[in-house]
């Protein structure tokens, strides 16, 4: 019988972040889109966010997204701390891109998701496009949320890129594969750009109801 793998403990929280990284991507993209509908309007994003919550605010759903975040962003942090202990060497590039993205995105989604709970719960807000684009309007506010949503966007994006890289079709050259990469790197970024821009108030007049403006006034 073969003697059973080292390496097999710590497969378990690889299996699990991959596991969660469907569901969380699938939601994310979703919810990436319900973002850019805010190029149309105010209107425009209300009404898909409703569309989506029809299916994402089904109790059993939103248990097993929120289930899915904590298995994403806590398995993603020990794969980091486990890495770090080990003492490896300098990484490529690429490994340090998907690294980096990871540590941000798991700190944004737990921050991110405490912050709309709370905002429902504690505030009795509806968290829609008026929730995100309060902290966007009010001084000083948008020194840090204009980096913290941008940073989100285009992190999500670097860590994709880097996960496409691994798993593009073999035939495929390493040229390719970064060129790919790097597309959907730039790709991000002038998502990310666009998205604050909109929460801004860069492309129309975003008048804050006076509950939303109370929360940071």
């Amino acid at each position: 019988m073969p003697a059973p793998s080292m390496h097999r403990p710590a497969e378990l929280p690889r299996r699990l972040h991959r596991i969660a990284a469907a569901l969380v991507a699938a939601y994310v993209l979703v919810h990436l889109a319900n973002h850019l509908a805010a190029l149309r309007g105010i209107g425009a994003h209300i009404a898909f966010m409703r569309a989506v919550r029809l299916v994402s605010r089904v109790p059993a759903m939103e248990a097993l997204l929120l289930l899915g975040v904590a298995v994403q962003a806590g398995s993603g942090l020990w794969m980091l701390v486990r890495r770090a202990r080990g003492g490896a060497p300098r990484r490529p590039l690429f490994e340090r891109l998907q690294a980096w993205s990871g540590a941000y995105l798991a700190f944004f989604l737990l921050v991110h998701v405490v912050s709309v709970l709370s905002g429902r719960a504690v505030l009795g807000l509806d968290t829609n496009f008026y929730f995100a684009a309060a902290g966007l309007q009010i001084r000083p506010w948008p020194l840090f949320f204009v980096p913290y949503y941008g940073l989100a966007v285009a992190a999500l994006f670097v860590h994709l890129a880097c996960a496409l890289r691994r798993r593009l079709p073999a035939p495929m050259t390493p040229a390719v594969r970064e060129r790919a990469a790097w597309g959907t790197i730039a790709l991000g970024a002038v998502l990310a750009v666009l998205i604050v821009a909109a929460f801004s108030g860069m492309f129309y007049p975003i008048g804050l109801p006076p509950a939303y403006r109370a929360t940071f006034s």
